[in-house]
């Protein structure tokens, strides 16, 4: 029964959730005394008490912690004198050198929507109810440390009520810094598209009123700006797509509740839990053939995008409406999301019938995070709002690394601050070709510099000299006198899914299969279908898909067409296409196309850089069935309605006609899938089964040459990563079968097997070769 006096230091993410609160409620629980603060790595408790009581303590803590924090480390030091304390107290701030960071917008938690639906609440429908369990974070912070000057709330001054929460331990709303109500906080209303302010006393039911009558609304979110019809009337999605100027790409939708959604989809366990966690993402999800959505929703699809309610706002339009909304995002065509009130009124203008808006501002823009059950695991599409900026935590020994700064590729960019053991990657940003996106990531890389006190010593970046991002690198490096790294694309795609899976530093390399568009290659060429001996320091290319032109450059990304007619050329000559396959109606729409002049650009390399890429095969063999054949509306357009339309009976039958592919010289070559495909085009076999024989045969294809890499190099494990890996038919059958060989299949966990993985991987890549290099001196 001897009393025992304890520091406990708490590292992870245990700052503006509530960690300190719940440290109090508990210490009261077991009848402990002493202090809790927050430093500059983590949480500080002073404690002491009974030791059984004070193991207690902290196993509950660990079971007990607060929703939205993460325990990476506990440390627990006896201490060699017991005072005796009055209670036990939450206690200011320690100022220290900060290694801790800021928390992802959380979705409203069920406390919350509880109040926000009480008629005898004071939050009763009040659109920006909060506290520490839920609401936004990164998009309404400017500067550390986390308090309220420091964000858009400051403008609004705490009423009585709300700052008795603030300041009371015992509070759900103890330090929460966006805490407000009807009296003191944040207002929303309603303008119109000539941009006059409505007079209305119920501006949620005016909202619904206008988006049961075929308008479009724009709805100003946590860390955005989205367009919003009602998603069952087909004449309202049309306007939108005409208006947007979004012919085909599918648009996201929202609904209600889980009940709703599964009028429309299949849901299981696992898609479910992701639809009701706190990140509150998209989650692509197997569409009903019998749901009464509207057919422009989503052409061409077998999947929908759906998420639920993540705000207040969301939870109080929805709780009214008996039809999903697709909620998609608020720009004009190629630029980013809008998050400024003017800026929404001005672009989004000549699109928007009504505007609902509000008077807290968005600080930093956040695109919703969309994930997919593959393998029965979650695969980030893009990660965002819900989950930037939590860090990832890295294998051991990358805490002796010093500061990175990974700049990140063109498309789909992210970057990452590698520091302490951990890695950061921030928010999808998108196409850095668009100017307002590349200010969107100078501001975001400013910010997460000063959030994260980074301080870089490395930038790292892509091999490709006409990225944005690598510009953008050059210029910092140079600005700063700080070391500049140039790593390969898709070496950097390899390190990515190894750092995700926390391999370890010093562990045995892994062939990776890294399936993507493009990427700039070691030899100076374009890759993208590539077999690689690699590990966080260095790659080797073992083996690659045929290399074919890119027909027209950069217009062969555009007109899937171009790639066609390309590989039909390589692998079998136009001569043997016009002499064999004349009767083709795909030959009869090359022969309309400039033959002679394609044909010279093919002899002569005329703008043809060749291309070792997946992604262009994906697209090829869709414009030779018909798909996407003269050009494409969005990224992976082609690849993705070239999926969608396999069935399951075409699967089952593809399993004994799947398409053959040979192998040269450690070439994977598609020729005799051209003739096998072509046979069938005569026979006017079902495209559904054309796709499955396709999809099946690459995949046996990848397979087979992954295992005699793997076995000739004495290697067990495969890491699988790049864009065409988020083909769930390709990506199963691929993980599946190499795990039933008695392969261990890594795969991505945390960030995208797309270029928005790119930068974690440039990270731990100069992270390790600085390592090493310091070791050898």
């Amino acid at each position: 029964m001897t009393m025992q006096a304890e520091q406990i230091h708490v590292y992870g993410i245990v700052q503006g959730v509530g960690f300190r609160p719940t440290v109090w409620h508990l210490a009261q629980r077991f009848n402990l005394t002493g202090s809790v603060s927050n430093d500059g790595d983590g949480v500080v408790i002073n404690v002491q008490g009974l030791k059984g009581s004070i193991d207690s303590f902290v196993q509950t803590l660990i079971d007990e912690k607060p929703i939205l924090s993460r325990v990476d480390n506990i440390k627990r030091l006896q201490q060699n004198t017991v005072e005796t304390p009055n209670g036990f107290e939450i206690v200011d701030s320690i100022s220290s050198h900060v290694h801790t960071g800021i928390t992802a917008d959380a979705a409203t938690c069920n406390a919350c929507i509880d109040e926000i639906l009480d008629p005898n609440n004071r939050r009763y429908h009040y659109p920006f109810t909060n506290c520490t369990h839920c609401g936004p974070r990164l998009s309404i912070i400017s500067a550390i440390p986390y308090d309220r000057s420091h964000t858009s709330m400051a403008e609004f001054t705490l009423c009585n009520d709300c700052r008795q929460e603030y300041n009371a331990p015992y509070d759900r709303r103890f330090h929460a810094q966006p805490n407000a109500c009807n009296s003191c906080g944040p207002q929303l209303y309603l303008i119109d598209d000539s941009g006059k302010k409505l007079s209305t006393i119920d501006v949620i039911g005016s909202a619904v009123d206008y988006l049961n009558s075929q308008a479009i609304v724009a709805i100003k979110g946590i860390g955005g700006f989205h367009l919003a019809v009602n998603a069952c009337d087909d004449v309202a999605v049309k306007k939108l797509r005409q208006r947007k100027s979004r012919v085909r790409k599918p648009f996201a939708l929202m609904a209600k509740d889980t009940a709703m959604i599964e009028r429309y989809c299949y849901i299981n366990d696992q898609e479910r839990a992701l639809l009701t966690s706190p990140a509150a993402p998209i989650v692509l999800l197997k569409k009903r053939d019998d749901g009464d959505l509207a057919t422009s929703v989503a052409p061409g699809q077998n999947q929908l995008g759906f998420m639920l309610p993540y705000s207040p706002l969301h939870h109080l339009l929805m709780n009214v409406l008996e039809q999903p909304l697709v909620l998609t995002s608020g720009n004009v065509a190629h630029e980013p999301q809008t998050i400024s009130n003017d800026d929404a009124l001005s672009k989004l203008a000549g699109i928007a019938d009504y505007f609902l808006l509000h008077n807290r501002d968005i600080v930093n823009r956040v695109d919703d995070s969309i994930l997919r059950l593959m393998a029965d695991e979650p695969q980030f599409l893009r990660r965002g709002r819900g989950y930037a900026p939590q860090s990832l935590i890295l294998a051991d020994g990358f805490n002796n690394a010093a500061p990175v700064l990974a700049m990140g590729g063109e498309l789909k960019n992210t970057f990452c601050l590698l520091k302490d053991g951990y890695a950061i990657v921030s928010q999808h940003m998108g196409d850095l070709e668009n100017y307002h996106t590349y200010q969107d990531y100078q501001h975001n890389i400013d910010l997460y510099r000063s959030l994260f006190q980074h301080k870089p010593e490395h930038i790292a970046i892509d091999a490709h000299p006409e990225y944005m991002s690598t510009k953008a690198g050059y210029e910092l490096a140079h600005q700063q006198n700080l070391a500049i790294h140039t790593i390969q694309h898709h070496h950097a795609h390899v390190a990515a899914c190894l750092a995700d899976n926390v391999y370890p530093l010093n562990a045995p390399p892994v062939i990776g299969v890294v399936l993507d568009g493009l990427g700039f290659g070691d030899d100076g060429t374009l890759w993208g279908g590539e077999f690689l001996l690699a590990d966080y320091k260095q790659s080797r290319r073992l083996a690659h898909f045929k290399s074919v032109a890119l027909l027209g450059g950069n217009l062969a990304m555009k007109q899937p067409w171009r790639n066609s007619f390309a590989h039909l050329v390589s692998c079998l000559g136009w001569d043997t296409l016009e002499q064999q396959y004349n009767e083709l109606d795909l030959v009869g729409k090359f022969v309309q196309k400039p033959v002679v002049t394609l044909n010279a650009m093919l002899t002569t390399q005329f703008n043809c850089p060749l291309a070792s890429s997946a992604g262009r095969l994906f697209d090829a063999v869709a414009a030779a069935i018909g798909i996407c054949f003269d050009r494409i509306e969005y990224e992976g357009q082609a690849a993705i309605e070239l999926e969608a339309c396999i069935d399951n009976k075409a699967w089952l039958d593809s399993e004994t006609t799947a398409y053959p592919f040979s192998l040269n010289d450690d070439v994977l070559d598609p020729t005799p899938m051209w003739i096998s495909l072509l046979d069938d085009l005569i026979h006017s076999i079902d495209i559904s089964l054309i796709s499955a024989r396709f999809h099946r045969g690459l995949s046996r294809a990848v397979q087979q040459l992954a295992t005699k890499l793997a076995e000739q190099h004495c290697i067990k494990t495969i890491a699988l990563s790049g864009g065409v890996f988020q083909n769930k038919t390709l990506f199963e059958d691929v993980k599946n079968n190499l795990q039933q060989q008695g392969f261990i299949v890594l795969c991505h966990r945390n960030v995208p097997a797309n270029d928005g993985g790119l930068a974690l991987g440039q990270a731990v890549i100069t992270a390790s070769r600085n390592m090493r290099d310091s070791q050898c001196v």
